[in-house]
């Protein structure tokens, strides 16, 4: 059984990645860069620092990634938060971790100032024991900096008693990278065959159908 489950929030807990990616590809037209759709959405689940270097020209990058990514942030908070919805049971699944004394934790790439926001919105702020961030990381995921920084957090607890439970391979390979074992699940919309190539261990529809088959879960067994 986990003693400490980290919990990746975007695609996860809470319904955001086709909002994420709608949100980056109107960023890249406002800045004259001509990006599918498809071909964004694809990388959401790494931090602004590692997705842009996939589309942006070095020099661009350089010149412009600071402002690029504060567009992108003051345009997702304005025009898309208020459409995202947590998904369903993510509170009771919370509740039935903490009623077998299991340490909650997020890991997420988010930025601390936005977390409460999507915390609130997946109703568990008052359940989390340890958030971590893309401020507490020098890179995003799929580096594994954001769950060591948690895992440093949770201390005495070793990469041996947690899990990860992520929607993107870049959640698996990030958890793998630390150490830690990573279950997946499809609500984010990545392929099942990606999660588990990734390393994923384990892969489950959404975190209600974690807490249906909860007794027989990764995160019990």
């Amino acid at each position: 059984m986990a003693r400490a489950v980290i919990f990746d929030v975007d695609g996860t807990l809470i319904d955001t990645v086709d909002l994420h990616a709608a949100a980056w590809v109107d960023t890249f037209r406002h800045f004259d860069l001509d990006v599918a759709y498809d071909a964004v959405r694809s990388q959401i689940g790494k931090g602004g620092d590692q997705l842009m270097p996939v589309f942006l020209p070095p020099d661009m990058l350089e010149a412009r990634g600071e402002e690029i990514e504060t567009f992108r942030s003051e345009l997702f908070k304005r025009d898309y938060l208020p459409k995202a919805r947590g998904f369903p049971q993510v509170r009771d699944l919370f509740q039935r971790l903490k009623a077998d004394g299991v340490i909650i934790a997020i890991g997420s790439s988010c930025k601390a100032d936005e977390l409460p926001v999507y915390t609130d919105l997946a109703d568990v702020t008052d359940l989390i024991d340890v958030k971590t961030t893309s401020d507490d990381a020098e890179r995003s995921k799929p580096f594994p900096d954001i769950f060591q920084a948690a895992l440093e957090k949770l201390a005495p607890l070793t990469a041996s008693d947690v899990l990860v439970v992520g929607d993107s391979p870049f959640d698996a390979e990030a958890a793998g990278r630390a150490g830690l074992g990573a279950v997946g699940v499809l609500c984010g919309g990545f392929p099942e065959a990606e999660l588990r190539a990734a390393g994923c261990r384990a892969i489950y529809a959404d975190p209600a159908a974690i807490l249906a088959s909860y007794a027989e879960s990764e995160l019990r067994l």
